[in-house]
């Protein structure tokens, strides 16, 4: 097994050129962030709201150079590349179909075994707490369906803006109704056959002009497993969704 580095403009790094051999790969577990309040006149707290933050991990590389001049080349080109600042993908080849968006979560520095060889433990932290499918899905359809979230957590289009939905048809009071979840967005106007609403994130649109405040300005949610989609007051329409599936 070994780590993926991937840039966000989808560029990959072979780390044996920058003389790393790797040993190990290990995720943290969830941290949660509990907002809770005292109970007054009783012992303890009441939780309000927990949430998690975002999720840390540590890679451990063997560096090893043919002498201790490059091997001080070498270490400069690690720090150059695990610099700190630039958010890559982490690709842990014994689960290919998903990744993590990182950066460089502390200073670190080669543990000397040898002149020109060492041990480095990097220390990488997400902004979220969720690996995400490395490939994007797009479902077409033409009449209600179901939608398969095959992750292990909600996807969210408050949170996870990867998601996005588009129609395509005449309606009079468009709603898109997830019976699973009770939630419902819906379009107060109308629409032509060739008109495009798109819904991302807490966004709304129709032909690339904003239609928030003609909506219910409600958000909608697919739960891990089989979400019952339902499209209301629209006959003859195509519907498609893209999105990312989420990992803990």
């Amino acid at each position: 097994m070994s780590l993926i580095i991937k840039t966000l403009d989808n560029k990959q790094y072979d780390l044996t050129q920058y003389g790393l051999t790797y040993l190990s790969f290990m995720i943290d577990s969830l941290s949660p962030r509990v907002e809770s309040e005292n109970a007054e006149g009783a012992d303890g707290h009441i939780d309000v709201e927990i949430n998690y933050e975002g999720r840390t991990m540590t890679a451990s590389y063997l560096i090893e150079a043919s002498n201790i001049v490059d091997f001080t080349g070498l270490k400069d080109e690690v720090y150059k590349l695990f610099n700190g600042k630039s958010y890559f993908y982490l690709i842990d080849t014994r689960i290919p179909y998903k990744q993590w968006k990182v950066r460089t979560a502390s200073k670190y520095v080669p543990e000397k075994v040898t002149p020109s060889m060492g041990t480095i433990d990097l220390d990488f932290i997400s902004p979220s707490p969720y690996a995400e499918s490395i490939n994007k899905v797009e479902l077409r359809h033409t009449s209600n369906f179901t939608l398969h979230n095959i992750g292990d957590v909600d996807i969210d289009m408050v949170t996870q803006q990867d998601t996005e939905i588009e129609f395509r048809g005449v309606s009079q009071g468009l709603t898109i109704r997830n019976n699973t979840t009770g939630q419902e967005w819906r379009y107060n106007g109308s629409t032509d056959e060739d008109d495009v609403i798109i819904l991302k994130g807490i966004r709304s649109f129709k032909n690339g002009q904003s239609i928030f405040g003609q909506t219910n300005r409600k958000v909608l949610k697919f739960v891990p497993g089989w979400n019952d989609i339902e499209i209301l007051n629209t006959e003859d329409y195509e519907i498609t969704v893209r999105t990312r599936f989420y990992y803990i």
